[in-house]
C-alpha cells in the first residue's frame, strides 16, 4: 500500500481510510459499524472464549469427541450414494496444482485443470448423448431448478407450469419452487403407478401451458423407469422440454437420455469421486446444442493458441457477474470444478467396462438383497414389481418407524418412507454387511 493511506484492519483491504469515509458519507452512515448494524449480542468483542490448547491436546480432544459418534453401517440412499473411491483419486486431486486453483479464468496458467474439465464434460456427453455439458453446478436440486428456468426461456409459446412426479424428494422440490418463484413458474405434481410414471396421469396433466416435464431414471424409490419414450413423446407433443434426472453410474447402463427424447439431463455426478457427503455434491447439467446460449454456469472449450497448439479456455460464462444482469441466464456462482475433477479421475480409472460393471452390480446387489429380505417373516420386498437400481422399498407388517429405530440400535441405518415402508440401498461399500443386516432385520421385524 505504498503511497496510500493505511486503513485499520486487514492489510489486504482495498480501501484507504479516506476512501472509506467518502463511501460512508455517500450512503449516509457515520461508521462501518453503523452501516452493517450488527446486533451487540453477536458482535465480536476480541475474544473467542476458547481455552488455548497445544496441537497434541487439540488432537486428543477431537479424537474423544469423534469417538462419541454412532458407528452405523448405512443402507441409506434416496439421493446420497456411496461407491468406493480409489485412493488414486485422492492422490491426484490433492496435488497442489489443483487445490490452489480457483475458478479457471486465466487459461494461460490453468491449462491442465481446464483439460481435466473438458474431459469431464466429454465423458458426460458420451453418457447422456446430449451435446452440451456444463462444468459443474451445486447439486441435483439446483441443476433441476436451472433446467426449469432454461425451459421457460427457450419454449416458443407462453407457459408457466413445470410438472414433476409425486416421488420427487422434498429438498429438490423446495429448491425448484424457490427458483421458480422469480419468473412466476408453477410447480405441479403428476401421479405415478407402482413406482413409475403413470402415463395417463401425465397426459391428463399436460397442456400447452407446460414448459417442462421432469422424470427420473432410476427414480427416488430405486425403480428403473419403463415409460421414458412415452414421457418424451408427450412432452414433445405439447412443446414442453423433457428433463431427466439420473447419475453417471446409472447412465452407463440405462437407456441413453437423448434416445428417449430428453432435452436436459440433471443429477448428481458426485456418485463418482466422492464418498457420501450429505451436502457436498456436483450438479450434472447436460442439454442440446441448440440451447447452448441458455446454459447456466460455465463451459470449457478446446481450440488453438497463437502457435497452433491445442488449448483450453472457459468458452462460455453466462452467470450474472460476467454480463449485464438483465441478460444473465443464471446466478450460479459455484466452483465445483475440483469435485468434477475427482469425478473425471474416478471415471477414467474405471474405464468403460469398469463403469458398466459397477452399474450392473447396482442392479444385482439390489435384486439379491430384496430376495433375501422377502424371505424375512413380516417383510415383503420389493414393494414395486420393477427392476431396481441400488435401492428398493420394502413393506413391513409392523410399523416402520420402530423397526428403523431398532435397526439403528443394532448398528444399521435405513430410511423410513411410509407407515409400513422402509427403503434399503446397497452398493459395493456396504455389501460386506448384508448377511448381518438381514439377520438384524429378521430380529426386529417380527
Amino acid at each position: 500500500m505504498s503511497g496510500r493511506e493505511s486503513s485499520a484492519g486487514s492489510p489486504y483491504a482495498p480501501h484507504t481510510a479516506t476512501e472509506t469515509a467518502a463511501m460512508l458519507d455517500a450512503v449516509g452512515a457515520d461508521s462501518v459499524e453503523e452501516l452493517f448494524d450488527i446486533p451487540r449480542p453477536v458482535q465480536f468483542d476480541g475474544e473467542f472464549g476458547i481455552e488455548r490448547r497445544t496441537e497434541a491436546q487439540a488432537r486428543r480432544e477431537l479424537r474423544t469427541m469423534l469417538g462419541k459418534n454412532r458407528d452405523l453401517t448405512e443402507f441409506l440412499g434416496r439421493g446420497h450414494y456411496d461407491h468406493y473411491v480409489p485412493s488414486l483419486v485422492d492422490h491426484l486431486s490433492l496435488r497442489s496444482e489443483f487445490l490452489t486453483s480457483y475458478t479457471q479464468y486465466q487459461p494461460e496458467v490453468t491449462q491442465g485443470f481446464l483439460q481435466a474439465l473438458f474431459e469431464y464434460q466429454s465423458m458426460l456427453v458420451e453418457l447422456t448423448g446430449l451435446e452440451i455439458v456444463n462444468a459443474s453446478m451445486y447439486d441435483h436440486a439446483t441443476a433441476l431448478a436451472e433446467a426449469a428456468l432454461l425451459a421457460a426461456r427457450v419454449r416458443e409459446t407462453s407457459g408457466d407450469r413445470v410438472l414433476v412426479p409425486d416421488y420427487l424428494l422434498d429438498d429438490r422440490r423446495s429448491v425448484l419452487k424457490n427458483y421458480a418463484a422469480g419468473p412466476g413458474l408453477e410447480v405441479e405434481t403428476y401421479g405415478t403407478d407402482d413406482g413409475n410414471v403413470d402415463v395417463d396421469a401425465l397426459a391428463a396433466a399436460l397442456d400447452e401451458d407446460c414448459v417442462m416435464v421432469y422424470a427420473e431414471n432410476p427414480t427416488t424409490r430405486g425403480t428403473i423407469e419403463e415409460h421414458l419414450d412415452a414421457v418424451g413423446d408427450l412432452a414433445d407433443d405439447h412443446g414442453a422440454l423433457f428433463c431427466l434426472g439420473s447419475d453417471p453410474v446409472a447412465l452407463s447402463l440405462l437407456q441413453e437420455p437423448a434416445a428417449v427424447g430428453a432435452d436436459v439431463v440433471v443429477g448428481d455426478a458426485a456418485t463418482l469421486g466422492l464418498p457420501t457427503s450429505y451436502g457436498m455434491g456436483l450438479g450434472l447439467f447436460a442439454t442440446r446444442e441448440a440451447f447452448v446460449r441458455q446454459v447456466p454456469g460455465r463451459l470449457v472449450g478446446a481450440g488453438e493458441d497463437g502457435d497452433g497448439n491445442r488449448a483450453y479456455t472457459l468458452t462460455l460464462q453466462t452467470r450474472e457477474q460476467h454480463i449485464r444482469r438483465e441478460r444473465a441466464t443464471s446466478n450460479i456462482c459455484t466452483n465445483q470444478a475440483w469435485v468434477a475433477l475427482r469425478a473425471a479421475i474416478h471415471a477414467a480409472y474405471l474405464g468403460p467396462s469398469g463403469l458398466l460393471d459397477l452399474a450392473e452390480d447396482c442392479v444385482t446387489l439390489a435384486r439379491d438383497l430384496a430376495e433375501r429380505i422377502d424371505d424375512v417373516t413380516g417383510v415383503q420386498a420389493p414393494v414395486h414389481d420393477r427392476h431396481h437400481f441400488r435401492e428398493f422399498v420394502a413393506h413391513t407388517d409392523q410399523p416402520a418407524a420402530p423397526i428403523v429405530e431398532d435397526l439403528e440400535s443394532k448398528g444399521f441405518a435405513v430410511h423410513d418412507v411410509g407407515e409400513h415402508e422402509i427403503q434399503v440401498c446397497v452398493t459395493d461399500t456396504n455389501q460386506h454387511a448384508v448377511d448381518e443386516f438381514v439377520t438384524m432385520l429378521a430380529e426386529v421385524a417380527r
